[in-house]
């Protein structure tokens, strides 16, 4: 009963609404427009441009009006504004830096930016190998419900047949008692398959931003072949085994955007360090100003002036050592990036070799060998050959040996996804 539920369920999202079955290509095209991880990369992004703009600009002039020489008691007398007895001046201020701030401010806002953009690259190139590998759970899950579906149906045949014998006196009570037993079994392995397959729809219709139709989610694709397996140090292809993990290389490596992005805050640093170093220099605040005043001659008058700060209490010591500080900070964050990447790299190859020869175990034999020994069984038991208790431990045996080699190339397709990911490389089964 529970795998016709599970089958009606299926039935129903089926005819309710059509399913959306997508390739791993379509999965990826609606995951680079509806990603929220990437969005916020993205938005990062704009805001380091606008950092860029800020760091450009030249400190505005200052204007300012003030009024001076009022009589509390006299007044400021009659007539228009100008001939108020009061002493009126306008005056305009301009800060002019020195030192090449400006300059140096931009450059390190530009290096923030080329952070920002391998941030964004990194973040497209982590939320891609989930992708990866949260369709290839989805498309695992499709194959266990299927595969409990059919052993349960298999076991609910067995069960009416037996059923059969047991009244014509074939069969004991107690074998028909196990029957009944392996059936339930089956049928709850159908219904934790079918709630397995729900969970993989949901994870997956959160990275594509399509939670609302999760449970129409059908992976389209087959499982990659072998040949993918195959990967030199630089990410191609090729069907030629090697025993060996090759390092991966310098140029590889510097083109990770982990490693670009940490790089670009060791540059960013470095001009931050310059900046605070050219706070040393002094800047200039130039002013012209035009008074006004009734009381005094000449009524009309210019003037000009200079002001430039006195290091007095300090020479800005400590903006420099902090930023001496940072600076260091980022290239102890370059390095463990560095070396972060190495052994994800060398670990994701492993990995592959691990997968790719455990899936070509399974596949080369193991799996048609456990299944024509199942098929023996199922015709030595219903020629009364075979007793019960062998056929069952036949059927243990070849459902297991299914089990493994759906999660074999399950690892394995993930293991090319973490690889692909290693090397930065964005094409990945294509």
């Amino acid at each position: 009963m529970l795998v016709a539920l599970c089958a009606a369920s299926f039935a129903f999202a089926q005819e309710g609404a059509p399913v959306l079955r997508l390739s791993l290509d379509e999965a990826e095209s609606l995951w680079a427009t509806h990603n929220r991880e990437v969005r916020l990369a993205r938005s990062a992004v704009s805001g380091a441009e606008a950092d860029v703009t800020s760091a450009g600009q030249a400190p505005n002039p200052q204007v300012s009006l003030n009024v001076a020489s009022l009589s509390p008691q006299e007044g400021v007398g009659g007539g228009g504004l100008r001939d108020k007895r009061m002493d009126s001046v306008v005056r305009v201020e301009q800060l002019i830096e020195r030192g090449d701030k400006r300059e140096l401010r931009t450059l390190a806002a530009e290096a923030m930016l080329k952070a920002s953009r391998g941030d964004l690259d990194d973040t497209q190139r982590q939320q891609r190998k989930v992708l990866w590998s949260a369709y290839y759970d989805l498309l695992l899950a499709q194959e266990r419900r299927a595969g409990a579906a059919e052993a349960a149906a298999l076991y609910g045949k067995g069960l009416a047949a037996s059923d059969i014998r047991y009244k014509a006196g074939d069969i004991s009570g107690a074998d028909l008692g196990r029957l009944r037993i392996e059936k339930l079994r089956a049928e709850n392995d159908a219904r934790q398959a079918q709630a397995d397959l729900e969970k993989a729809q949901i994870a997956l219709a959160y990275l594509i931003g399509r939670e609302a139709s999760a449970r129409r989610l059908v992976a389209a694709d087959a499982w990659p072949q072998d040949e993918t397996a195959r990967v030199t140090p630089n990410g191609s292809a090729t069907p030629a085994r090697s025993d060996v993990a090759t390092p991966l290389p310098e140029t590889a490596l510097a083109q990770r955007p982990d490693v670009r992005a940490a790089q670009a805050r060791v540059d960013a640093a470095e001009k931050a360090r310059d900046l605070a170093r050219a706070l040393r220099k002094r800047d200039l605040t130039v002013g012209v100003q035009f008074e006004h005043n009734q009381t005094n001659s000449p009524t009309n008058s210019f003037g000009v002036g200079v002001s430039v700060p006195l290091f007095l209490r300090h020479e800005y010591q400590g903006e420099i050592a902090r930023a001496e500080a940072d600076l260091q900070a980022t290239r102890e964050q370059l390095e463990r990036v560095q070396a972060q990447a190495l052994g994800e790299a060398d670990q994701a190859r492993a990995d592959l070799e691990a997968g790719r020869e455990r899936r070509q175990r399974l596949e080369s034999g193991v799996l048609a060998d456990a299944e024509r020994v199942a098929k023996g069984a199922e015709l030595a038991y219903a020629k009364g050959a075979m007793g019960l208790l062998d056929l069952l431990d036949a059927r243990r045996t070849a459902r297991q040996v299914q089990l493994e080699a759906m999660a074999a190339r399950a690892d394995y397709a993930k293991a090319v996804a973490a690889w692909r990911a290693a090397v930065a490389q964005e094409d990945g089964f294509k």
